[in-house]
């Protein structure tokens, strides 16, 4: 087989998204988001998420192979996201696609969609330099992972302890009264204020705790921090200085993740760092990673806006790299694994 096309299937969280790729080559990409169902909420509420996914799985799929100028027929295998994620979501996408690969008789890959989130890298940057680090930013992770190869070894370097980045963001935006998602309302509040306006903590960076977790994060005392300052102004009858918070906690988070990244890629000899998740949208993050990764010699790898999100480009590319190392595609009954551990590659 010389360049595998493969079929991806994403359905996590409120995405539902199908993306055909050949090789290195995204030839399709359809994303239908449910994110407007859930604003009035102040987050994803999975039994919509789920609903909403049943029903723009096949327009979605369908979608994908028309603008591809194919059929299933033209597919040499699916792969679709088993985790982790929402596992009424999972259910909806991984029995579709298993319906979709028993129909066309098709090899079908259960992935683990943070990895595909490295994976993705690929259509922009291509192949991965050895001993490559990536810094996986989303509403629910914060991981540092050491990827010896992309189909088939990755190493857990440091993980969230309690509240990954983007939950964080989530959570003061709220308190400043943005509608669901805040990040975005953070990002561009961000650009008007002063970072050094609030002392905003930095998570495990210092004392006995940073030395234990050198590579691991935790953002909950960040959220609190920024929450009892905001408190405190309103108790005294201060105007809330909205773009300076904003710049201030974005400048916290940003300096943490791109110093522990460059921390790691010192320690592991790594002179590229892939970055991917929703949260690595975040323009006061990417500045601060392209800043710090020139400073150290290291090439910061981040992807364009429409890959960093949840996607069924990142599913297929890494279907991909599993068709090409020649690995056994997942059983037929596979299950999903909503908490599927990083270190797990495929099912």
């Amino acid at each position: 087989m010389s360049e595998p096309t493969v079929l991806g299937i994403e359905s996590t969280c409120d995405e539902t998204a199908a993306a055909i790729v050949r090789g290195r080559t995204l030839v399709s990409n359809v994303v239908a988001s449910s994110m407007e169902e859930h604003a009035r909420y102040g987050g994803v509420i999975p039994e919509i998420a789920s609903r909403a996914h049943a029903e723009a799985f096949v327009p979605v799929v369908s979608k994908a192979l028309a603008d591809a100028d194919m059929d299933l027929s033209d597919i040499d295998a699916i792969a679709v996201s088993a985790g982790p994620g929402l596992a009424g979501c999972l259910a909806v996408g991984v029995s579709g696609a298993k319906a979709l690969a028993w129909s066309a008789n098709k090899p079908i890959y259960g992935i683990n969609h943070v990895i595909g989130h490295i994976a993705v890298t690929q259509l922009q940057f291509g192949p991965f330099p050895k001993d490559t680090l990536a810094l996986i930013v989303s509403g629910g992770h914060t991981s540092l992972l050491h990827v010896g190869d992309v189909a088939r070894h990755v190493d857990v370097v440091g993980t969230t302890l309690d509240d990954a980045a983007g939950e964080c963001f989530d959570k003061v935006a709220r308190l400043l009264g943005f509608p669901y998602p805040g990040g975005p309302h953070i990002d561009r509040h961000g650009q008007l204020g002063d970072p050094h306006a609030i002392k905003v903590p930095q998570g495990l960076t210092k004392g006995k705790a940073g030395k234990e977790h050198p590579y691991d994060f935790s953002f909950s005392g960040v959220k609190t921090a920024v929450a009892r300052w905001v408190e405190a102004q309103q108790a005294a009858g201060n105007p809330i200085p909205v773009d300076d918070v904003c710049a201030s906690l974005a400048d916290s988070v940003a300096t943490v993740l791109a110093n522990k990244a460059m921390h790691g890629c010192e320690e592991y000899g790594s002179k590229t760092l892939i970055v991917g998740g929703g949260f690595s949208a975040n323009s006061q993050l990417r500045a601060k990673l392209l800043e710090v990764g020139e400073q150290h010699g290291v090439e910061v790898r981040i992807p364009q806006i429409k890959l960093c999100t949840d996607n069924g480009a990142m599913v297929a590319m890494l279907g991909v790299n599993l068709v090409e190392a020649g690995i056994r595609p997942s059983a037929p009954d596979f299950p999903i694994d909503s908490a599927m551990p990083m270190n797990v590659i495929s099912v």
